[in-house]
């Protein structure tokens, strides 16, 4: 009977152990995620506010020129 308790505690601490590893693998995952999302809502901040300009900038100069032609300081 102790073969078994000795076997039985060492797969319970083995559970334990694999169980704290995943805690702090979970941690590490959702702190990426964040981090993530952070940079996310700031790029799409960014590319709405550029969108704006652009889109201002082609009513204020009438017609946007054709995307072929080259500049006017060719």
């Amino acid at each position: 009977m102790t073969e078994t308790t000795s076997n039985d505690l060492g797969r319970l601490d083995e559970l334990e152990m694999r169980a704290a590893h995943q805690e702090q693998t979970i941690e590490d995952l959702n702190a990426a995620i964040t981090a993530q999302w952070k940079i996310i809502d700031r790029l799409e901040r960014q590319v709405a506010m550029l969108s704006e300009r652009v889109a201002a900038g082609e009513q204020s100069s009438g017609e946007a020129p054709p995307a072929h032609q080259p500049p006017p300081h060719y």
